[in-house]
């Protein structure tokens, strides 16, 4: 369990442990791994150079770059796995309730039906006659008034019947059109789901794979790279002199989504999660708020994209701050330039400083 402030980057490792340089020949692997549609050369054809390496980079600190690289594309890919999920359960949702508007409009029109047959047969055993002839040959004023009267009743409840029976059935063909549509989408969305699946799968097995190929000085050296990388990005942010403009205070729904979120540390990330026993990003502000009585988007995207945004200098305990230009991570805002959030695989749920990462915005679940 990661005490609550302590802003380290490590995962847990295994397997063989092999020099930088081979490290560094695994981040090429890694990168052709992580390209879509890569098209894999034959033994006769050159390998294409890679990106040139930055000035004043050591090759520890490219695999850090790499490993760092590799867990927000899986980010990505988990928030594009969550959204697929949470479209999935609305269809499947509409699909339920299309069934019982078709189940309920059949019994509707297996009535009307029922009744236009009673009227048939009722007409069969008078002769068959139809009421107009019978009503002219009435030899009584009075029968013929009262006739006429209940025929035009018949009529305008025969009319009755006949327009709503054409109303059921174009309602029946209406929901088996809009149930067809959502089985559609609902197919897609599968597919979505297994893509973004694969993705994160991938992702993850490349990062885990390069980690697991350092020796263990190298494997430590890498951790203080990335706690060094964390604490500068926290500095700068905190040098900025954002902090003294925070004044803030939570609402009472803010601090009830703080408690709830602070009271999950230590519990593990785990892509697609909501818990109670592990979490991913965004499934931990979700729940959180929840839990506070506010529903909100379940992924980060959805989150920067329909929560009102707000000044990060304005921003109080319970916000929410997005990270990266691609919106692919959230963490909440507890106070005193920190966050709570599920970084990555491999790491529990812990405080860091809110300016350990980009930035993109801040949005306010109760605003």
């Amino acid at each position: 369990m990661d005490p609550p402030m302590d802003l380290r980057w490590g995962w847990s490792v295994s397997g063989k442990r092999y020099s930088t340089a081979t490290a560094m020949a695994l981040i090429c692997a890694a990168a052709v791994l992580a390209a879509p549609g890569t098209a894999f050369a034959s033994p006769a054809e050159p390998t294409p150079p890679g990106p040139p390496t930055p000035a004043g980079d050591t090759p520890l600190e490219q695999v850090r770059k790499q490993i760092d690289r590799l867990y927000r594309e899986a980010g990505t890919a988990t928030d594009a796995y969550n959204a697929a999920e949470e479209k999935a359960d609305k269809q499947s949702r509409q699909i339920v309730r299309l069934a019982r508007d078709i189940d309920k409009g059949q019994r509707k029109l297996d009535r009307l039906k029922a009744q236009a047959g009673a009227a048939a047969r009722a007409q069969y055993r008078s002769g068959g006659i139809p009421d107009q002839a019978r009503l002219m040959l009435s030899d009584s004023p009075e029968r013929f008034l009262d006739g006429a009267g209940r025929l035009r009743q018949g009529q305008h409840g025969t009319k009755s019947l006949l327009t709503e029976m054409a109303r059921t059935q174009a309602d029946l063909k209406t929901y088996a059109k809009d149930a067809s549509a959502q089985w559609r989408k609902l197919e897609a969305g599968r597919k979505a789901k297994a893509e973004a699946k694969r993705k994160i799968k991938q992702k993850i097995a490349a990062a885990e794979k390069l980690e697991s190929r350092l020796e263990k000085k190298e494997r430590e050296r890498l951790r203080r790279l990335e706690e060094e990388a964390a604490l500068k990005q926290q500095s700068a942010w905190v040098g900025s002199g954002i902090l003294k403009d925070l004044k803030g205070d939570a609402t009472a729904r803010g601090r009830k989504a703080v408690a709830f979120a602070t009271a999950q540390i230590g519990k593990p990330y785990v892509w697609g999660a909501e818990g109670p026993k592990s979490y991913d990003c965004s499934g931990l502000t979700s729940k959180a708020w929840a839990a506070a009585g506010r529903g909100i988007p379940r992924t980060s995207q959805e989150q920067w994209k329909r929560l009102p945004h707000i000044d990060v200098k304005n921003m109080r305990p319970g916000d929410l701050i997005i990270y990266h230009k691609d919106a692919s991570h959230v963490g909440m805002y507890v106070g005193d330039g920190a966050i709570v959030h599920a970084p990555r695989p491999g790491r529990n749920v812990t405080i860091a400083g809110a300016g350990s990462m980009e930035i993109l915005g801040v949005v306010r679940p109760d605003s």
